[in-house]
């Protein structure tokens, strides 16, 4: 083959595999779902077939099956951070001083997550709660 097509293919390749890797997450996920879903109403139909007194479903039935976890801004913080930093190092060995400087923006945009993680982040309620923990 040539090389030329092989350059081509590359990123076209990439692109595709990176779109469909969340598709084919949200496909299995949707039918692990609905799995859950038959199941129940199959032990349900049973036990109204018996006679037997249904007991209600769970309050989680209804929610969604990923856990609470609060709203985290230090990790998000940190990757645009040192990626920031990063680019400006490599621009800097690159393309000059005048360029360096976009190194700054992302870096700036992490700074701006890490201060307000350590400001405001700690007081975040857990997701589905009201009020924040108790220190």
């Amino acid at each position: 083959m040539n090389e030329e097509v092989v350059a081509v293919f590359i990123p076209i390749i990439a692109i595709i595999m990176s779109l469909s890797i969340p598709i084919v997450f949200a496909i299995v996920d949707y039918r692990r779902r609905r799995d859950i879903v038959e199941a129940n109403h199959k032990e349900r139909l049973a036990a109204i077939e018996r006679g037997m007194e249904l007991p209600a479903l769970p309050e989680s039935f209804y929610q969604s099956i990923k856990p609470a976890r609060r709203s985290s801004y230090l990790l998000p913080g940190l990757v645009w951070l040192f990626v920031g930093i990063g680019i400006f190092i490599a621009l800097d060995a690159i393309a000059g001083e005048d360029v360096r400087m976009l190194g700054l923006i992302p870096a700036g945009v992490g700074l701006a997550l890490l201060i307000y993680h350590f400001v405001e982040g700690r007081k975040l309620p857990l997701a589905g709660q009201d009020k924040p923990p108790a220190a």
